[in-house]
């Protein structure tokens, strides 16, 4: 029947995943991460932390080996463990969703009414290699430069009313970001239409598109 203690042993260091993902803000951190790596600081400012709050949070996620670190000079830099860490916390947000009405009540009250169209990824393939859409990046130019949808164009949401004039007119605009539950390309096809612009926005994100093993592209703009 096995040995009841070391029954407990294993469960009790399955726990130590559990118990890391145990906490909004560390969630979040694992939400930056996916995006690509940083450093401590970055992390700490984007997250809105203090940076020893922050450096606390991400011991937690190492100590749980969802997250590894690389040194550059006085400098800690962070990133996801692996691929099956993106998808793991994927899955989270998607079991969230369907289990928990609470969740789907926080994520409308966050992402707002449903008021932008989207398209799905097989679409967004379809409509750039038709040449009938304009991709656009408005997450921030770092995250950006970390990996993006081949050809997007990088226009981070607090620049896109200053750079609309860049984005061919004839031409829908799919805005996309971090993933299912991030707001920027909401806001972004909310402003564009505003503008009077054939907006949409990709149905999640980068997330979810790396998880999709899509083609990926790295470089600053």
């Amino acid at each position: 029947m096995g040995d009841p203690a070391r029954k407990a042993a294993l469960f009790d260091a399955l726990a130590i995943t559990g118990k890391a993902l145990s906490n909004g803000k560390r969630l979040e951190l694992l939400d930056l991460l996916a995006q690509g790596e940083r450093s401590v600081d970055a992390l700490a400012k984007a997250a809105g932390l203090g940076l020893t709050t922050a450096s606390a949070h991400l011991q937690t996620l190492k100590q749980a080996g969802l997250v590894v670190t690389r040194r550059d000079g006085v400098r800690i830099h962070y990133r996801l463990a692996g691929a099956d860490v993106a998808a793991l916390y994927a899955q989270l947000q998607q079991v969230a969703l369907a289990h928990l009405a609470a969740t789907g009540q926080a994520r409308a009250a966050y992402l707002g009414p449903q008021d932008t169209d989207h398209l799905t990824r097989e679409e967004l393939l379809a409509r750039v290699k038709a040449g009938t859409a304009t991709v656009i990046d408005v997450r921030p130019a770092e995250e950006y430069a970390a990996g993006h949808i081949p050809g997007a164009l990088s226009v981070p949401l607090d620049q896109l009313e200053a750079r609309l004039a860049e984005l061919p007119g004839a031409v829908e605009v799919v805005a996309y970001c971090r993933g299912a539950n991030c707001v920027l390309a909401h806001d972004a096809v909310r402003l564009l239409a505003a503008r009077g612009r054939d907006a949409k926005r990709l149905a999640d994100g980068m997330l979810e598109w790396r998880l999709a093993a899509l083609p990926v592209e790295e470089g600053a703009a």
